[in-house]
């Protein structure tokens, strides 16, 4: 069939969803006098969607009147993900489903009396984490809520290559939104560490006072560092984030994070101030209340480089609201407390801290709601001590050492647990 752009082809469904709907039962009480099937006459409906997200990650939800059943295939030349309906009429605005975040085109409509098909066109290579049916919580009707993040390009030929695509045809190899690893997965049991050198590519973030140094340079260099010395450590494995010169948006950081199986965080800075006698590291958690307002200041600062990169804030997915996620939300916090701690332990007497070194703010960088996360400013370009010893290989490495024993004090209890 010929495929029309979303709203004329949604309106030319909803017609012909109609028409079917109503002649069909009559032709089929003379053609058929023991009647057809209820998909072919009764069609459920699609009365709501949305849809929200970024380029890491996106959501759409629609909204049913009955429950519907589901198969998820992926497509590529372009790389798509093709979702399978029973007979459904979509009555909701187009307006309410239009392309966003990982997709560049949204399409939808009926393929035959028994069957739809709603079609997502990736911008870049991308999966579903989740395809989940639930029944609303006044009773009345059933929502889809589809999960999609980004994925390597060799990832989704993977996907593509895992299931027997036929054009329509029910296979057994249909993915039902089971997570998939990315390309490099750490050994079984590992202890696996994902270090985020901050900023990078168009953002280059702060500037160094004398030398004009970019944030971004330094950063990377201080994850290299900690991922070499990680190297000889049992039971760790460390990758880098960001492993070049290359803009990621804070959402896709946390996304290849939790795709790679982290069990922390440890995202680098090194940001200017106004004041330029104040120096030292400081440690920071997520947390929804600032500490004060130097860290809200910062968090603000942090958080616009995604605008810098031209990525759009405010269509970040929200998380499913539930009793399980509060709880690991709350658990993760928890872990991400003691790991500051630790790290601030690690550096007392050692390396100079601000006064109340342990703060927290909104950042958006460590939002995942399970994998433990800090954000380490290591010190301030705008001080010209600190920035002398963020350039120097010899300080760089002392962090690095001290950092390491503060992953190996925070490890302490979790491995008496078994973790």
């Amino acid at each position: 069939m010929k495929w029309s752009r979303p709203r004329r082809f949604a309106v030319q469904t909803r017609a012909f969803a109609r028409i079917v709907a109503v002649v069909l039962p009559v032709v089929a009480a003379f053609a058929f006098p023991g009647g057809v099937k209820a998909a072919s006459s009764d069609p459920i409906a699609a009365y709501a969607a949305r849809i929200v997200g970024d380029r890491a990650r996106t959501r759409i939800v629609m909204e049913f009147d009955r429950k519907p059943e589901i198969e998820v295939r992926y497509i590529a030349k372009p790389d798509r993900i093709v979702v399978d309906l029973p007979s459904t009429v979509f009555t909701f605005p187009d307006a309410d489903l239009q392309a966003r975040g990982l997709f560049r085109d949204i399409r939808y409509g009926s393929m035959d009396v028994d069957s739809a098909r709603l079609v997502l066109t990736a911008e870049r290579p991308a999966r579903l984490v989740g395809s989940e049916v639930m029944a609303n919580e006044d009773g009345k009707g059933y929502r889809l809520v589809l999960d999609a993040e980004m994925v390597t390009a060799q990832d989704f030929e993977k996907l593509v290559a895992s299931q027997a695509w036929n054009g329509g045809e029910q296979t057994t190899a249909a993915t039902r939104g089971d997570r998939v690893g990315g390309s490099e997965q750490a050994s079984p049991g590992a202890f696996v560490i994902a270090i985020d050198a901050g900023h990078g590519g168009i953002d280059a973030g702060a500037a160094g006072a004398a030398t004009k140094t970019a944030e971004k340079e330094i950063t990377l260099a201080f994850a290299k560092a900690l991922k070499e010395r990680l190297k000889p450590e049992a039971g760790i494995e460390a990758f880098l984030v960001r492993e070049g010169d290359e803009f990621l948006s804070l959402s896709e950081r946390v996304t290849i994070a939790r795709q790679r199986g982290a069990n922390l965080l440890i995202s680098f800075h090194a940001d200017t101030l106004g004041q330029n006698n104040i120096r030292g590291a400081t440690v920071y958690t997520i947390s929804d209340k600032a500490s004060d307002r130097m860290a809200a200041d910062l968090a603000e600062r942090e958080n616009h480089s995604d605008a810098v990169g031209g990525v759009n804030q405010s269509t970040e997915p929200a998380e499913v609201s539930d009793i399980l996620l509060d709880l690991t939300r709350r658990e993760t916090q928890a872990f991400s407390i003691s790991l500051a701690d630790a790290v601030v332990k690690s550096f007392e007497g050692q390396v100079a801290l601000i006064n109340n070194p342990h703060r927290y703010a909104g950042f958006r960088v460590l939002q995942a709601h399970d994998v433990p996360s800090i954000l380490l400013e290591i010190g301030f370009l705008s001080n010209k001590d600190d920035e002398k010893l963020l350039l120097d290989p010899a300080w760089r490495a002392k962090i690095a050492d001290l950092l390491v024993a503060a992953i190996k004090r925070y490890r302490v209890p979790l491995v008496a647990n078994g973790g």
